[in-house]
């Protein structure tokens, strides 16, 4: 199984032009979220699963997250992007089908899959690889989900987005596939986030003031204990997880 040559070139394009500030902006909370939930965790060999343009990798590679850097993705030029940053930890970046990782078995510690899930026509393909090649994983992605979301296709297909979910629905996912949940964040994006998304680069300072004032409320709303109002409000789910000791049969 591999993806679709119209997939391909769609995401091809998609890093021909390099918009690094909005990747850059965002890499940060996403590396932070990956290292504040695999803190203890001894990782020498980690993998990133659609690295993009290697933005993640680089806030990792700053904090000495591991001693080993590899990467796979479906995108030629967004590997070329990878290679161009040079990060001193990465051992390898190469091209895959989208859903066979070219590894053995257990190879690395820890495998990170972070806003790729939600473009993956066969998820649970790619899930099953996820838990073959690593003895962690860390899986984030945005929460799209909400009501009359049927109203807004056109929207989250511009992304390239074709899975909706929640903090549930992805627990669910991950548990009926084998998976062990370890750790979660339930979050929203960095303040810079909002104000690139909703003011842009030169926003104006009214534009601005309110990005910080939707900041501050989503902020506050999912600090609250209750799971429903937390969840609503959330930008982003992140896991820690590991393959469950007895596993999951399908039938």
């Amino acid at each position: 199984m591999s993806i679709s040559a119209q997939v391909q070139q769609a995401y091809e394009k998609q890093y021909e032009s390099y918009q690094s500030a909005w990747r850059e902006i965002g890499a940060q909370q996403k590396a932070l979220n990956i290292i504040e939930l695999t803190r203890g965790l001894k990782l020498n060999k980690v993998l990133e699963v659609g690295a993009g343009d290697g933005s993640i990798l680089q806030v990792l590679s700053k904090h000495s997250f591991a001693n080993e850097l590899y990467a796979v993705e479906i995108s030629s030029s967004a590997l070329q992007q990878i290679h161009q940053r040079q990060l001193p930890q990465l051992k390898q970046a190469v091209l895959f089908d989208g859903y066979t990782l070219p590894f053995a078995d257990q190879t690395f510690d820890l495998v990170i899959l972070s806003h790729v899930l939600e473009h993956v026509e066969f998820e649970r393909t790619l899930l099953r690889e996820l838990l073959r090649v690593a003895n962690y994983q860390i899986i984030e992605v945005p929460k799209d989900y909400r009501f009359n979301v049927d109203k807004k296709v056109n929207h989250f297909l511009a992304y390239g987005h074709i899975n909706m979910y929640t903090p549930s629905s992805l627990r669910f996912l991950l548990r009926s596939e084998g998976y062990e949940i370890l750790k979660q964040k339930v979050a929203i994006y960095s303040q810079k986030t909002y104000q690139y998304m909703f003011a842009g680069p030169r926003g104006s300072t009214i534009k601005r003031i309110k990005a910080d004032l939707l900041y501050l409320f989503k902020r506050t709303m999912v600090s609250f204990p209750a799971n429903r109002v937390r969840d609503h409000f959330a930008n982003t789910i992140t896991v820690l997880t590991t393959k469950g000791k007895g596993g999951v049969e399908i039938f």
